[in-house]
C-alpha cells in the first residue's frame, strides 16, 4: 500500500543565514525560524495524518513544536534516524572557513565523494542508507498512512534523489528551502516526487546552498 510522506525542513537558524555547517550540532531557530514554523500551520491545518515524527535536534523539534501546535494531529514522536549528516572536522565552519583549514577535506566535500567521513562524521552512502532505512521502515509500519515529518536538507536531498532518480554525487540542482511542504510517497520499494518546495506560506524562504 502507499505511504504518503510530507517532509518538512526545519525553520530558519542564524547558522543557515551565515552559512555554517550545522551538522548534528544542536542550534535553535532564530526568530525568523519560528515565524516560519508557525506558519507552516494553515498548511497542515485539515490534513488528515496518521502520525507525526520529527528528528529529535531542536531546530526540527522546536519547529514540529510550533507548527503542530493547537492542531488535532498526532503528538510528535522523535526519530534520530531523521537527524542531519555528521560532517565531521566541518560542523561550525562556513564553506570559507572549511577550505583554509581542511583544504583537502574541502575537495571530498565539493566532490561529493560517497566514502568520506571528514575523519570523524559520517560518510555520504552511510547517510544514505541511514535516511532511506528509517523511512522506508516508517512506511512498512503504516502501510496507507498519511505521515508528517519534521527533518533537515540533507534528509530532504536523499529523499528527492530517491524520488527521482538523481545520482547522489551529482550536484543539487533542486531547492531545499527552510520551512517549506515536500511530498512524496513511498510504494513496493519505490519513492515518487508529488510535490516539491512548496512555500507559498512564507514571506522568505532562505536556501542558503543555491
Amino acid at each position: 500500500m502507499k505511504t504518503l510522506f510530507c517532509l518538512v525542513r526545519h525553520g530558519e537558524t542564524d547558522w543557515n543565514v551565515e552559512r555554517r555547517i550545522q551538522g548534528q550540532l544542536d542550534i535553535d531557530l532564530n526568530a525568523a525560524g519560528e515565524t516560519q514554523a508557525r506558519a507552516l500551520r494553515p498548511g497542515l491545518t485539515g490534513q488528515d495524518f496518521t502520525a507525526t515524527f520529527s528528528s529529535d535536534l531542536r531546530r526540527a523539534w522546536r519547529t514540529a513544536e510550533l507548527a503542530t501546535a493547537g492542531l488535532d494531529l498526532p503528538p510528535v514522536q522523535p526519530l534520530p534516524a531523521l537527524r542531519e549528516r555528521h560532517f565531521g572536522v566541518f560542523q561550525g565552519l562556513t564553506s570559507t572557513e572549511a577550505l583554509a583549514r581542511h583544504p583537502g577535506i574541502h575537495h571530498h566535500h565539493h566532490a561529493r565523494s560517497l566514502d568520506y567521513d571528514y575523519e570523524t562524521g559520517e560518510t555520504l552512502m552511510a547517510f544514505a542508507a541511514r535516511v532511506q532505512d528509517g523511512l522506508v521502515a516508517l512506511a512498512v509500519r503504516h502501510p496507507g498512512a498519511r505521515l508528517l515529518v519534521f527533518t533537515h536538507g540533507g534528509v530532504l536531498d536523499i529523499v528527492y534523489r530517491a524520488a527521482t532518480g538523481r545520482d547522489l554525487r551529482a550536484p543539487r540542482n533542486f531547492p531545499v528551502p527552510n520551512a517549506a511542504l515536500n511530498w512524496v510517497d513511498y510504494e513496493e520499494h519505490r519513492w515518487t516526487l508529488r510535490a516539491w518546495a512548496q512555500c507559498q506560506h512564507l514571506e522568505r524562504a532562505l536556501d542558503e546552498v543555491n
